[in-house]
């Protein structure tokens, strides 16, 4: 019968990538673990600050990458400016003009991923790391970060992002520390399948020019795997940033950054040749994960045809009622436990939907708005 088997293939995606698939994971990284050769090393590093029309915290940004603890004559800053039109530009230069490590590189409106490709050509260390203009990098984070880049066989290494009120208050939710958890057995395993663009260092010859359309925390993963390389994920290499304010302003971020994951997937540029076992990954964390706006459709879809059929079918709709209900306590910000989380991961699987379609009707964008509500 079509209803049961899009039933349980739907609730068996949804149990591998959101349990099966992280618990496996977690086993293998104990089982057989694939530890990282990091040594204590301060090579040459051009740390490039990706900005468009950044004015309200481009200084701040300057200025905590220039405090870092690493030897100043190793460490240049680059801020591309992505065509911005405010009073960015003449902030980094007054910088600039005061410190030789600090260099403004105007590039046209053409994206983050463009701006940065220019950076690259414009500079000539050995390590190449990136942030985001709104991110605040704890001062050991850059020594955490190029630690790694001491093995040979890992090609980029990301850190953890972490979400904090301006008191600094941790704002990380239960879902957030899930996927770090994630992420951190895929590293001690394999190699992780997505990093973040607040906190990242490639090689210099590993870096790779790629279609601008195509950002690095999808695209570089899996690049350094098609590459015989690693990309793995350093927990101690902390950045800061301040969180959406609001559930639906995260809704929106979530949108335009799945947008472009899906980019990778749909055009089967990540599904190339990879180790079997970073295929299955891909498939389990990105795929699937990705997957899961239609795959609660066809679940409760499913489930309202085989309502009739037997009482476990009753009984399992109403729990999926249930949830929705919980999400529904949640956006009215009721004090029943769980609605928080229930809601945001209601957030989160609408967005992988809106997503699709949004990247059916427009493809992958080559521009980027920043999200709101968090400068």
């Amino acid at each position: 019968m079509i209803a049961k088997a899009l039933f349980w293939g739907s609730l068996a995606a949804l149990g591998w990538t959101h349990a099966g698939y992280p618990a496996a994971m977690g086993v293998l990284a104990r089982v057989r673990p694939r530890p990282v050769r990091k040594r204590e090393q301060t090579p040459s590093v051009a740390l490039v600050v990706s900005a468009h029309n950044e004015e309200a915290v481009i200084r701040r940004r300057i200025e905590n990458a220039l405090a870092l603890d690493y030897p100043a004559e190793m460490l240049d800053v680059v801020v591309a400016s992505d065509g911005s039109t405010d009073l960015t530009d003449g902030i980094v230069g007054e910088l600039a003009a005061s410190n030789p490590r600090v260099r403004l590189l105007q590039c046209p409106r053409e994206g983050k991923v463009a701006a940065q490709h220019r950076a690259v050509r414009e500079t000539s260390s050995d390590v190449l790391a990136f942030t985001d203009a709104n991110s605040e990098w704890r001062p050991d984070a850059l020594r955490a970060l190029v630690a790694n880049l001491a093995d040979p066989e890992v090609g980029y290494v990301c850190g953890q992002l972490r979400l904090e009120s301006p008191d600094g208050a941790n704002m990380e939710g239960a879902y957030w520390r899930y996927e770090m958890w994630v992420r951190e057995q895929e590293s001690a395993a394999s190699s992780i399948t997505a990093g973040n663009g607040a906190i990242y260092a490639v090689r210099r010859e590993a870096y790779v020019e790629d279609d601008p359309r195509f950002g690095h925390d999808f695209g570089f993963p899996y690049l350094m795997e098609q590459r015989g390389l690693r990309a793995v994920y350093e927990p101690a290499a902390v950045a800061t940033e301040k969180p959406a304010a609001e559930p639906e302003d995260e809704y929106g971020r979530k949108v335009r950054t799945i947008s472009r994951a899906l980019g990778h997937i749909l055009t089967g540029r990540a599904l190339r040749p990879v180790r079997p076992l970073y295929l299955a990954q891909l498939v389990s964390h990105r795929v699937l994960r990705y997957s899961t706006g239609i795959l609660h459709v066809a679940l409760l879809v499913a489930n309202l045809m085989l309502v009739t059929v037997a009482p476990f079918y009753r009984l399992f709709l109403v729990l999926q009622l249930a949830g929705l209900g919980l999400a529904g306590a949640g956006k009215a910000r009721l004090p029943i436990p769980g609605a928080r989380l229930a809601y945001y991961y209601y957030v989160v699987t609408k967005a992988t939907a809106a997503a699709l379609v949004r990247y059916l009707r427009s493809g992958t964008p080559q521009t980027w708005e920043k999200a709101k509500g968090t400068r």
